[in-house]
């Protein structure tokens, strides 16, 4: 059994960018089309589709709906090019940073925390930059296990936080 499997490549990449997407400008039919997408059948809050009603609203117009993904269906650009399916390869993360990975074979998700910050609006251009935040061991049943935990950021062209999302992937 391995004493660890973060390798010292592993460790310096840590904090590093692993890709970085930017929207193009949020539109209000990409916000009311979302809204109504997922609340089907019923009808959504009209803060997310009537401009009259939000204009009289503490948000002072139309916003999205936290969950709104402005990368839904097209990003203006996406930097690095995808090209390891993650499902896979489960050192896919090692290879996009360029640095070897532990060589382990099995992979699950080990869950993911999200926090909201400012609303999107109309108008806004979202960059999404998601890096590298920690790896860490523990022993299980199955041996040593690897936790990888990645952060992505989303800020709008004020450079105010819309969205942080940590995510949690488990090797053994």
């Amino acid at each position: 059994m391995a004493d660890t499997n973060i390798s010292a490549q592993m460790r310096a990449a840590v904090g590093r960018e692993i890709g970085r997407r930017v929207s193009y400008p949020v539109s209000e039919s990409d916000i009311r089309r979302w809204a109504l997408a997922v609340y089907y059948p019923e009808t959504p809050p009209r803060l997310y589709w009537d401009a009259g009603y939000a204009d009289t609203t503490r948000h002072g117009g139309i916003v999205a709906p936290e969950e709104f993904n402005p990368f839904a269906w097209l990003a203006r650009s996406v930097e690095p090019a995808r090209g390891v399916d993650p499902a896979q390869n489960p050192d896919h993360l090692e290879m996009t940073l360029g640095v070897p990975g532990p060589g382990l074979k099995f992979q699950l998700n080990g869950g993911m925390a999200v926090e909201y910050g400012v609303p999107m609006r109309p108008g806004d251009v979202i960059t999404a930059v998601n890096r590298l935040a920690s790896y860490t061991e523990k022993e299980g049943r199955l041996g040593l296990m690897l936790f990888t935990v990645t952060e992505d950021t989303w800020t709008n062209q004020r450079g105010e936080t819309v969205k942080r999302s940590t995510m949690t992937g488990i090797r053994y």
